[in-house]
């Protein structure tokens, strides 16, 4: 009898285990089929039934229509008029639409980093960062020799060039060092620290086919002033970071160009109530869009809920600044050649330093919605708007609008990511 139940046990789990199987090729299979109709430029992809958040108004029992990489109705389920080759995806609206996010400091994720200096690396990126509801990124360089740094830049402006439309965009360059001061070196390699210099920036530009959009310097920093100014006059992102600036360097840095702050509180000259700092200026300076990573690690949830009261959605932008070991297991990772140990949420050097971190986009939005009390509406702001414009990518990226790009996520009631869109193509499906 006993071997008869053990037969039939094993049995059972044959069954089991082939069902599992069907479900799982099922589902390849549902993705497949609506990844091929959002790819086909005579179909339309429609998303029906759910809250629509867009440019101008939240629409709680909405629609929206994909056509050829485009958005291209929105509106009240009650407004829809099916079309022969409309491919219809009905939700609740317990689901939520919103703008896919722009990552404009990431270096890397699932065992691939911008520093690479491959296709592959990138390609790697582009194709995991739609599981956590990120579009369109900067691929962010650090400090480190100038020829491991050109190579980089090459390999991003050539791949720019020829990316494929079914995975988040790489929509530039964040080039992160080596212009920054010794003394916020924070992860950042020491010996590769230079001073800004216009005449390798200039070359490095070119080296990258002219995608570099946004840098972070120290402007305190000799010659700081000079390349901070020539970012401005070519319309590229001077971001103030790994800075040791005072209040009124910052004041100069902003006169000659500076528009932006790299990971507030992280590398940077803190406040005091006789020195405002870099941060006393991110925080009083309308000027400056500002970096936040909200893994409550880099900053504790109520230093998130300060800079939120104080900065506002207006001007806050969310950022991962993760490393190649987002989406891996614990375990000892590489940047930029320094051996970096992850430990569950954290990552940090030998020496106890924090060295970017393993944030993924979405817990980014339930954390800073948890620590702030602010709505989708301000998250739509800080993830996608704020960026988009920073970036001159608002009219095509940023909201959800007719006309624009076609990227957008899916949320469930619980803010996981159910689905990604990358230009009209289903870049990612949750698994039931």
């Amino acid at each position: 009898m006993l071997k008869a139940l053990t037969k039939l046990s094993s049995s059972q789990k044959r069954i089991n285990w082939s069902r599992q199987l069907f479900q799982k090729a099922l589902h390849l299979n549902q993705y497949n089929e609506q990844r091929s109709v959002c790819m086909d430029t005579h179909s339309s992809i429609i998303i029906y039934n759910v809250t629509v958040y867009s440019e101008n108004q939240t629409l709680k029992n909405g629609y929206i229509k994909l056509t050829n990489k485009k958005i291209t109705e929105i509106g009240e389920i009650h407004q829809y008029v099916r079309q022969p080759k409309d491919h219809v995806i009905e939700l609740s609206p317990s689901y939520k639409v919103i703008p896919g996010a722009i990552d404009v400091h990431i270096h890397g994720v699932n065992n691939a980093d911008a520093m690479d200096g491959t296709a592959e690396a990138l390609k790697t990126m582009a194709r995991t960062l739609p599981k956590e509801g990120t579009t369109s990124f900067l691929a962010t360089t650090m400090t480190q020799s100038n020829e491991a740094v050109e190579k980089a830049l090459r390999n991003a402006g050539t791949y720019i060039e020829e990316q494929t439309d079914a995975d988040a965009e790489v929509v530039g360059i964040h080039l992160e060092g080596p212009f920054i001061s010794p003394k916020r070196a924070g992860a950042q390699p020491p010996t590769h620290i230079q001073d800004p210099n216009v005449t390798l920036f200039q070359e490095w530009q070119k080296a990258a086919g002219g995608h570099i959009k946004l840098v972070t310097l120290a402007p305190e920093q000799p010659n700081g002033l000079a390349l901070t100014s020539y970012l401005k006059e070519t319309n590229v992102v001077a971001s103030i970071g790994h800075s040791d600036s005072t209040y009124d360097q910052v004041g100069e840095a902003i006169e000659a160009g500076a528009s932006h702050i790299t990971h507030l509180y992280n590398g940077m000259r803190g406040l005091h109530h006789r020195e405002p700092g870099v941060l006393g200026a991110a925080y009083l300076r309308d000027e400056l869009f500002v970096e936040l990573i909200t893994d409550g690690i880099h900053c504790r949830p109520e230093m998130v809920k300060l800079a939120y009261d104080q900065i506002t959605s207006e001007r806050m932008i969310l950022i991962t600044d993760s490393l190649r070991a987002k989406w891996l297991k614990n375990g000892t990772y590489d940047l930029g050649g320094q051996p970096v140990h992850v430990n569950d949420t954290t990552a940090t050097l030998a020496d106890g330093t924090l060295a970017g971190s393993i944030l993924k986009m979405n817990d980014a939005i339930k954390n800073t919605m948890s620590f702030t009390n602010c709505s989708l509406e301000d998250i739509v702001k800080m993830t996608a708007e704020n960026p988009a414009k920073q970036l001159n990518l608002f009219d095509t990226k940023g909201s959800i609008k007719i006309g624009k790009d076609a990227d957008i996520v899916v949320l469930n009631e619980n803010l996981d990511v159910e689905m990604t869109f990358c230009r009209g193509t289903l870049s990612f499906k949750k698994e039931d």
